[in-house]
């Protein structure tokens, strides 16, 4: 093989390196943007189950209360 084709051919390999090291680096990338919007939907959804646990915890204390003040008392 001559010392042109012997270039080309590293030419070559070393382009392909390159474009595969880029398209390795965009999947990243990708995963990436992909967990931080998981994170964020599951951040969300937590809040979301906060705030319903708290409405739920109130309404309970409201109906707790209704009854005390209806219901005689025991003791």
């Amino acid at each position: 093989m001559s010392s042109s084709n012997s270039s080309r051919v590293r030419a070559t390999a070393l382009a392909s390196a390159l474009a595969l090291s880029f398209a390795a680096l965009s999947g990243c990338a990708v995963i990436t943007v992909a967990g931080a919007a998981v994170g964020v939907a599951a951040t969300g959804a937590g809040l979301a189950v906060d705030a319903a646990v708290g409405t739920v915890k109130l309404t309970g204390r409201a109906v707790g209360a209704a009854a005390d003040a209806v219901l005689p008392g025991g003791e």
